[in-house]
């Protein structure tokens, strides 16, 4: 399947929902955490592959504000399990530097540390970056930027123009591109509050497969769908053609 592969219309930015964990391990009658743990596998190759197919960005939507109400002995399991997963040797092997968007006050100090300094370690790695959305939900994201743009108005007691590009500034993704492709993974047909207002062109692709039985061959199914794609953002596809004919 790679030899299909258009080498030269890889998405830039590639968001996954990673999804099906918890029914992964239930169909081998094993606890969620062994789902989490295989997970976590899964994370390895398909960073290492997006690097390698020349990916700019990868975001991973890997424990919601809404996953706190889990089960307390869940969230806690979810946490050890990231920070001994927060591994240096993926990024590093891959020239991949890591950044992590979401509200980092409600994480253990633990993994708070381990994030800073990963992040630290990592940040003049340039072939790709690998973005973690950890304790992150769109609309606290989007409430979060809402309001440091009121306060920035209230100290200045200016009132700026509010526009698309205002509201992305104070975005914490605000240091990266909004993803082209968003695949979600394990049969759900939704997004889960994840990217709201980045994902507003993005193409879509659900499929059935868990997250742990997720591979390269998946990833390069979900590009070559994308790559099938005609993205007229609003626009009719006769305008588009025309764009493409004029380009070339």
């Amino acid at each position: 399947m790679t030899a299909e592969l258009d080498k030269t219309r890889i998405p830039q930015h590639i968001a996954i929902i990673m999804d099906g964990n918890g029914r992964w391990a239930a169909e081998r009658g094993r606890e969620r955490s062994f789902g989490h743990q295989a997970g976590v596998d899964a994370v390895r190759r398909i960073t290492s592959e997006c690097s390698r197919l020349g990916v700019k960005y990868l975001t991973l939507y890997t424990f919601s504000t809404e996953n706190w109400n889990r089960p307390a002995d869940e969230v806690t399991a979810l946490m050890g399990l990231i920070l001994s997963s927060l591994e240096e040797e993926i990024f590093m092997k891959n020239n991949v530097r890591f950044r992590m968007i979401g509200d980092m006050d409600r994480l253990p100090a633990e993994v708070q540390t381990k994030i800073k300094n990963l992040e630290k370690r990592t940040e003049k790695n340039d072939s790709m970056t690998a973005v973690i959305a950890l304790s992150y939900s769109s609309r606290w994201e989007i409430t979060e930027a809402v309001r440091k743009i009121a306060t920035e108005v209230h100290d200045t007691q200016e009132c700026p123009e509010i526009t698309e590009e205002t509201v992305t500034k104070y975005l914490c993704t605000n240091f990266m591109p909004d993803p082209e492709l968003l695949i979600r993974t394990g049969g759900e047909l939704r997004i889960s509050n994840f990217l709201l207002w980045q994902c507003a062109y993005s193409e879509f692709y659900f499929c059935d497969t868990y997250w742990p039985d997720f591979d390269e061959e998946a990833l390069h199914k979900a590009i070559i769908d994308y790559q099938g794609r005609q993205r007229r953002f609003g626009k009719t596809e006769a305008q588009v053609e025309e764009e493409v004919k004029s380009v070339k």
